[in-house]
């Protein structure tokens, strides 16, 4: 076998689905709804509506939502097949793996845990600034010196509240999959609640004049103001890495990520009308626009039921990505790309406990300890990337006559598939150039991590 014929030697679904079994098969399309909905649903949900209105869209926003969400509407059709076709765990990485070869299924994955361990530790930080915020309105003031990232110039050291959260969240997933997912619906629906709060207190102050003129920017507004509020719809993709453990996966995948999909844009654009029908679009370029709007109309006190909301959303998003990221280490080592021991199975809580541990420490480290600002932006090249390659990978998935698939299928096959990939082609191309760099020195890492040791190590190479 020579060497192209080694590193894009492809999985066996078999192996997949044997390796898998040892998962409890416990999550039904409820729970991935739930799941979905705390990934996409943070805090973006009270700032995006206004800060886009005011600087792209103006009212016709909820345009912008609705173009956005036909865009991600293709890539999530198509990871619905895949996770229908191929009920496994590890999302892109593992789809990568069956239908392209190991190599590109590696790189999918160690973009992918760029994307997820980025995404919490960030989250974390910003879930530490709420909490601090609301502490303080209680009258706790934390010191300094455990309130921020290391930098002894500013007198911070640790980010305290960022460590401990993430290590509240480890503990609760590692009581087993179905205490995780009660815990993440309760506080999906209290952030939820929280959000239809807003639009029902909000319809009675609208006023339909400040919803004209209602397309100020024009036509090239809505679509600039779509490609800003896309990357609020990321992260239903993880959704995907539970596979393993869902029951009736043909059924219930689809349900579940494109169920997120459509409720989350349902959501965003009900508070985008009521927002821009409270106050005047060109009032929103604020830090917090809905708080903002809520104190124009002297609803002071629903004010603060949001940060009650934002703390809700952070927490329901990085238990789902935390959970998402244990089930995506845990693949990559049932493979032998990593150490082994991160493909283990706990047999009495039925979950990745060393993946999960292995998660824990970096994120809990890097929300702790390192400044994130700069990096956020390499979450949105990983999804996109994986959103590239899963849509593409359509096409060879119904080629495979050893892939039967009796659920879910993208319509219109194969112009949707191709479509939705050259749409995230097209959003690639819209990230900064440092963003392109930063991403280059991540995957150069992984190239000395897969041909150093992976290449190596793989079971595909022990067969």
């Amino acid at each position: 076998m020579n060497f192209k014929e080694r590193v894009f030697r492809k999985e066996s679904l078999a192996r997949y689905l044997d390796s898998d079994k040892k998962f409890s098969k416990q999550l039904g399309a409820f729970d991935l709804i739930a799941m979905g909905i705390g990934i996409v649903i943070g805090t973006g949900i009270f700032i995006l509506p206004g800060t886009v209105a005011a600087m792209h869209s103006g009212p016709a926003i909820i345009l912008s939502f609705v173009v956005a969400a036909v865009v991600c509407s293709l890539a999530a059709m198509c990871y619905a097949e895949f996770s229908s076709a191929l009920p496994v765990a590890g999302s892109a990485y593992s789809f990568g793996n069956v239908v392209f070869g190991e190599i590109v299924g590696w790189f999918l994955g160690w973009a992918l845990i760029l994307e997820y361990m980025l995404a919490v530790a960030a989250t974390s930080t910003g879930f530490s600034a709420y909490m601090r915020s609301l502490l303080e309105g209680f009258g706790i003031n934390l010191p300094k010196a455990i309130s921020g990232p290391f930098d002894p110039s500013k007198g911070t050291y640790v980010n305290l509240i960022a460590i401990l959260i993430v290590l509240f969240i480890s503990l609760i997933l590692s009581r087993g999959v179905r205490t995780s997912m009660t815990v993440n619906s309760i506080m999906v629906f209290v952030k939820v609640t929280i959000i239809i709060a807003f639009i029902a207190v909000g319809c009675f102050y609208v006023k339909p004049s400040n919803w004209h003129p209602f397309m100020p920017f024009g036509f090239g507004g809505v679509m600039a103001g779509a490609a800003q509020v896309f990357f609020a719809y990321l992260g239903f993709d993880a959704v995907a890495a539970s596979a393993a453990e869902v029951k009736n996966p043909s059924r219930n995948m689809p349900r579940g990520i494109i169920g997120t999909l459509m409720i989350c844009t349902v959501l965003y654009m009900l508070v985008s009308v009521v927002l821009t029908g409270m106050v005047s679009y060109k009032k929103l370029d604020v830090a917090d626009p809905v708080a903002f709007a809520l104190h124009a109309v002297n609803q002071n006190w629903f004010a603060g039921v949001l940060s009650v909301g934002a703390l809700a959303g952070m927490f329901t998003m990085m238990v789902s990505m935390i959970f998402s990221s244990s089930r995506l280490i845990y693949s990559i080592g049932r493979d032998g790309l990593l150490p082994k021991f991160l493909g283990q199975i706990n047999e009495k809580t039925k979950t990745p406990e060393h993946s999960m541990a292995t998660v824990t420490i970096i994120i809990a480290l890097m929300g702790g300890f390192v400044s994130l600002d700069q990096l956020t932006n390499l979450v949105n090249i990983g999804t996109l990337l994986a959103f590239t390659f899963v849509s593409l990978g359509i096409i060879p998935l119904r080629r495979r006559q050893d892939l039967q698939n009796d659920g879910f299928k993208v319509p219109f096959y194969p112009v949707l598939p191709i479509l939705s990939a050259v749409l995230c082609v097209v959003m690639l191309l819209q990230l900064s150039a440092e963003t392109w760099i930063a991403s280059g020195i991540w995957f150069a890492i992984g190239m000395v991590i897969y041909f150093g040791y992976g290449i190596k190590h793989s079971k595909l190479a022990s067969r």
